[in-house]
């Protein structure tokens, strides 16, 4: 199918939309209401405290976990793509992202790169990055920890700092309901390549105290030879209701895979191989009252990493030493938000990072730290501190009409001070519609490799890279239809490239575009949704389409659940400069459940179903269709 065709059936299912008459969004529970586009989510990732979306001047896309855990991914990022709107997540196989040479999982967002730590990721506000590369790392990021993804598109920077330049995806993690109860949940699948996916969780709720335990392992040979990917992970999360207003909770989030990368189908590799352990830790306590709400915790993100570079498979010498690293992002985060006086809300805090990083290499056989003719160049054993300070204030000046203003200093211990404003405004012009305008500014500061590591390395001149974002959108829902459009302009400079064999502050960024989005729940039957972004980027990267579109659509009848997901890309770059390389694909995707009995139901998965040719990552083809089944059981 041609991007002529996909715009076709896209355009059909709008106006469907469109000329039937909205029916009555169901409040019983037995319907499927939308969980990414309503309008009357309630968030926390736009303003560090509960509040009504549409009184937030930012765009924020929640995907729920009902939507999150429909198709049975491990991983939460495949659903998290379809459902966001301008937001792409590269993959290179069935399963596993990776690190390193060779590995997927960048995280894109209008352009802005996660690769470079341009996209910042949060666990319940704590960031999530490689302390020595400053990116994510997407293998952490499992469907068993989540309650909801919340994705603010555009820059976030006055309330989290640097790396949020280009956006923020925030996993708030999973709390037992309201009442005293216990419950569990298995789900155990298997399918091409020799895959194999389990996760089993507890909640329990009882009295003033509260946990979630949980545990995760996957694998798989993958499609090509020389790639398998082993993975383990569990979470816990213990919680505590000290008073009616006081609470406090404890998670720890640990992750170790193993993954091998093949290399490119034009020069392929042989012991290319990674053992990766991540983890995420927090003590949290908060506060809720009528006019006041705040949080202080204490969190640790951490990793180490070993990495065989591998060698040709055509002639080329096995390595005699590893890579290794250790990184960790520990800090201190306080706000506290409160109502001065009718129609107010004015949020403080403060934040402190540490950052930490170290890498060396070691002999294969002996474990020495050993120095090779690859070593790193510069300091290898390092750290920086930042803290910042901000506030938002947030005013309603007519029933209609909300303005919203924040600034915040950040200091970075090598790269300097920066100051970070923002500002906009809602205009509630009509029941359920809102009109937004944000301009806000975002930046990041250079990474430890950036500053330390390798030949290119400087520490001496480098500064925060920055960046202005202008955005202008309407969302509005009419019974269960809910639709959104945004138009935005990303200006940014500073941006820190290798030139002349040596890390500097000369890039620029101009990207701008536009998103839509809309949601119908016809009946208690049938819930469609659809998603289109379009992208021109002055200076194009790697991983960032230029039309991005996703058709889905559920159907519920007693006790069948079937869903089919569409999603085309278009001018999806592999490769920029000299040798710029471009994909489009069309891929169908496909679930159904049955159940069999009151808590337990048989699944099967199916995923490009088209069978397409296709590249995310340059050299690394996708599989064709791939299947997986199983059994999910609650009790």
């Amino acid at each position: 199918m041609d991007k002529r065709k996909l715009s076709v059936l896209a355009a059909t299912v709008v106006s469907m939309f469109l000329m039937k008459t909205p029916a009555q969004a169901d409040k019983t529970g037995t319907g499927h209401v939308s969980d990414s586009v309503a309008l009357q989510e309630v968030v926390v990732t736009g303003s560090r405290h509960a509040v009504d979306v549409r009184h937030l001047p930012m765009t924020v896309t929640v995907v729920g976990r009902e939507t999150l855990t429909r198709q049975h991914q491990s991983s939460l990022l495949p659903t998290v793509m379809q459902q966001v709107p301008g937001l792409m997540v590269t993959s290179r196989s069935m399963m596993g992202y990776g690190v390193s040479t060779g590995a997927a999982g960048g995280i894109s967002l209008r352009g802005i790169s996660g690769g470079a730590g341009q996209m910042l990721v949060l666990i319940d506000g704590h960031p999530q990055y490689n302390g020595v590369y400053g990116h994510p790392i997407s293998d952490s990021y499992q469907t068993l920890m989540a309650e909801r993804v919340e994705v603010l598109r555009g820059p976030a920077s006055v309330l989290y700092g640097s790396n949020a330049m280009g956006g923020v995806m925030n996993i708030v993690t999973r709390r037992p309901a309201e009442g005293n109860h216990t419950a569990t949940h298995l789900n155990v699948g298997a399918g091409s390549y020799g895959t194999f996916q389990a996760e089993l969780s507890n909640q329990v709720r009882h009295g003033r105290f509260s946990s979630t335990v949980a545990a995760q392992y996957g694998r798989t040979d993958n499609h090509r030879p020389c790639m398998g990917f082993e993975q383990y992970g569990g979470y816990l999360k213990l919680g505590y209701y000290l008073s009616a207003h006081w609470n406090a909770y404890v998670d720890i989030d640990l992750t170790h895979f193993n993954a091998s990368n093949p290399g490119t189908t034009q020069q392929p590799k042989l012991q290319n191989d990674q053992w990766i352990t991540r983890g995420a830790a927090s003590l949290v306590v908060e506060n809720h009252y009528d006019n006041t709400s705040g949080a202080l915790s204490v969190y640790d993100n951490f990793g180490r990493h070993k990495i065989n570079d591998g060698y040709n498979a055509d002639g080329g010498t096995p390595q005699t030493d590893l890579f290794r690293s250790r990184d960790a992002v520990a800090g201190v985060s306080w706000y506290q938000s409160a109502r001065l006086f009718e129609g107010n809300r004015l949020t403080v805090g403060f934040d402190y990072q540490h950052i930490y990083g170290r890498a060396w290499y070691t002999d294969r056989k002996t474990g020495e730290t050993v120095v090779t003719q690859r070593r790193l160049m510069q300091s290898t054993h390092t750290h920086e501190n930042e803290v910042g300070a901000y506030a938002d204030f947030r005013q309603d000046f007519a029933s209609w009409l909300t303005v919203d203003a924040g600034l915040r200093y950040d200091h970075h211990s090598t790269a300097g001070g920066e100051w970070v404003p923002q500002v906009g405004a809602v205009a509630r012009l009509m029941p359920e519609g809102a009109l937004k305008l944000m301009v806000s500014k975002g930046f990041r500061n250079p990474t430890t490799r950036e500053m330390y590591m390798y030949g290119t390395a400087n520490h001496d001149s480098l500064r925060a890279e920055r960046l202005w974002n202008y955005e202008l959108s309407w969302h509005h829902r009419v019974g269960s239809f809910s639709y959104g459009a945004n138009l935005f302009y990303i200006k940014g400079d500073n941006m820190i490239q290798t030139v002349g064999g040596r890390n500097v502050n000369t890039g620029e960024i101009e990207n701008y575009g536009a998103e839509l989005e809309a949601a119908y729940d016809i009946n208690s039957h049938w819930h469609l949704t659809t998603n289109h972004s379009l992208l021109h980027m002055q200076h194009p990267v790697v991983a960032a389409p230029t039309y991005k579109g996703f058709v889905g659509a559920d159907y519920r009848c007693r006790r069948w659940t079937v869903g089919a997901a569409l999603q085309y890309l278009s001018g999806l770059y592999t490769a920029v400069g000299d040798n710029e390389q471009r994909e489009d694909c069309c891929l169908l995707n496909a679930s159904v459940s049955y159940a069999v009995a009151k808590g337990m139901s048989l699944w099967l998965r199916g995923e490009n179903l088209l069978a397409q040719r296709y590249e995310l990552n340059l050299g690394y083809p996708m599989p064709r269709a791939t299947f997986m089944a199983g059994i999910h059981w609650s009790f």
